[in-house]
């Protein structure tokens, strides 16, 4: 039968009969290991050889006093964290606040009885013994975070590399001539394809909530383009079901906003996709109205209607919570993740808004949110109307692109879009390769996956800033991180690693376009 582990305890006054009336005391309990010393600088050398659970400190000695030996004790790292009571006759105030200011978590007045000495022992020791249980399970629990971190990084990554060849062939394939029913069958796999994104997203940013790391833009957007986009991207769904789908933005509502159009729409997908799911016959109406407004902002709400199932009253309270739905048959018929009505929640919480629902089982439900959002100036509107004519009216010039990307599909999906933009692709298969083109060729710009075989693309970006700083001619070239990694953190890494921005697969060409004016100075010739 194993003893039960003893707490180590160092005692340090300068008269021998106190410490062998403190140590008979402790030695009584059974569970204490007790080690003398009658001098501070013995102290700091025991401490510092012994890894103590607590020490008992006389504050008046001839070489060292009690304050300094706490004082250096609390400055070491390795001694810091011991917990210090002070044995003291001096009773004054002035005496005991420094002691504590100085880092000691108690002080015994002597004399003292077996009792008291024997109480704060074991009250201390208890919390010291609690404190390293909370920081065990906090150190477990970041291993956790990590680990799942980990998972969903690459889970993010392994999904979104096939999904990028689905969707990029999709919207390349809408660009050549197709008959009607070709024009059906890619719409099914396109809506299918933006589905199962969504649920990849759902799950990521649901990871992002929990770290409290969610992304939130300020950038002018359109709402008439929001809610347009939105039944663009839900109407074939929709349609299979004959159900009137539409959305109405009174005219009192401001258009021309500032803020996250991508949250925004996120919310409203969520919504109105559920409502379509639940819905079999009837109508999905997506409902804008004006709460107030000042100068500055606008006070929102958005109703999505619709004529389905609609929710029993005791199931609404869990619909709003993570990784819940209704009932099992609910989500046995129907599917899903349980995260879209969560995020949403936080995503209206960030716009200084509420989310609910009303409902009645067989008539439908009405589910809203709020949000406070930005005006924009009316020289904010004219300004963002002028940059876009002026952007219509641009021609850009063709570019030299570098694509470092080792997997397949994925160099094809690239390839062709950045050729029907009206650009030159070369290809390098890993960062080595990529390094050595750079090397031979002039190239505008560098398109940069990140995993790749033998060099991957963080080693190659600072392999070639390294080349570029050793050359006092070579002007930096604009690297771009292609990648599946989209989890929080990533665009960060990159930058530091030496890139200049980050695009997310699966890619749209319209998001090449911005990236290269955003980087490429000349990119419309003047």
């Amino acid at each position: 039968m194993h003893s039960k582990p003893k707490f180590r305890i160092m005692m340090v006054d300068d008269i021998q009969a106190n410490l062998d009336f403190m140590t008979d005391i402790l030695s009584e309990a059974g569970n204490y290991q007790v080690i003398g010393t009658n001098n501070g600088r013995s102290a700091l050398s025991k401490a510092m050889a012994y890894p103590f659970d607590l020490i008992l400190l006389d504050i008046i000695m001839p070489d060292m006093d009690g304050f300094a030996v706490c004082s250096k004790l609390k400055s070491n790292p390795r001694t810091k964290d011991i917990p210090i009571i002070f044995l003291t006759s001096e009773t004054n105030q002035e005496s005991i606040v420094k002691g504590f200011n100085l880092g000691a978590v108690d002080y015994i007045s002597k004399p003292f009885s077996p009792e008291e000495l024997m109480a704060r022992v074991s009250v201390h020791l208890n919390l010291k013994q609690m404190q390293e249980s909370l920081r065990d399970a906090k150190e477990i629990a970041e291993s956790a975070t990590i680990a799942k971190s980990m998972f969903l990084a690459n889970m993010s990554h392994e999904i979104r590399t096939p999904m990028n060849g689905i969707i990029g062939m999709v919207d390349i394939m809408k660009q050549t001539k197709l008959n009607a029913q070709q024009e059906e069958y890619l719409k099914i796999m396109e809506t299918s394809g933006e589905s199962l994104l969504t649920l990849i997203n759902d799950i990521l940013d649901f990871s992002k909530i929990e770290s409290g790391q969610l992304d939130f833009e300020h950038i002018p957007f359109s709402l008439e383009e929001v809610l347009n986009s939105t039944k663009i991207l839900l109407d074939y769904k929709a349609k299979s079901k004959n159900l009137d789908f539409k959305y109405i933005i009174p005219d009192d509502v401001p258009i021309q906003l500032t803020g996250d159009p991508v949250r925004l729409k996120q919310i409203l997908i969520n919504l109105t996709n559920n409502a379509i799911k639940f819905t079999k016959e009837g109508h999905v109406h997506i409902l804008v109205s004006l709460v107030e407004q000042d100068d500055s902002l606008v006070h929102l709400r958005f109703e999505v209607e619709d004529t389905g199932i609609g929710i029993d009253e005791e199931n609404i309270p869990k619909l709003f919570h993570a990784y819940s739905q209704a009932n099992l048959a609910t989500n046995r018929k129907f599917g899903g993740t349980g995260l879209g009505l969560a995020i949403s929640k936080e995503l209206s919480r960030l716009m200084h808004g509420e989310i609910g629902v009303s409902s009645k089982p067989g008539e439908g439900s009405v589910f809203w949110f709020t949000g406070k959002i930005r005006k924009q100036t009316d020289q904010e509107i004219q300004d963002n109307q002028a940059h876009k004519n002026e952007d219509t009216n641009r021609k850009c010039r063709q570019l030299k692109v570098l694509l470092a990307e080792d997997n397949p599909i994925n160099q094809r999906v690239a390839q062709i879009n950045l050729q029907n933009l009206g650009h030159e692709v070369d290809l390098a298969k890993n960062g080595s390769e990529c390094v050595q083109l750079l090397e031979q060729g002039n190239y505008d710009i560098i398109l940069m996956d990140i995993q790749m075989p033998e060099m991957d693309g963080i080693e190659a970006t600072s392999l070639i800033r390294n080349i570029e700083m050793k050359s006092s001619n070579q002007k930096p070239i604009p690297i771009v991180a292609l990648t599946a990694n989209a989890l929080t953190g990533d665009r960060e890494k990159y930058l530091a690693a030496g890139m200049d921005d980050h695009l997310a697969k699966p890619f749209k060409p319209n998001e090449l376009v911005e990236i290269f004016e955003k980087l490429i100075p000349d990119f419309y010739p003047e």
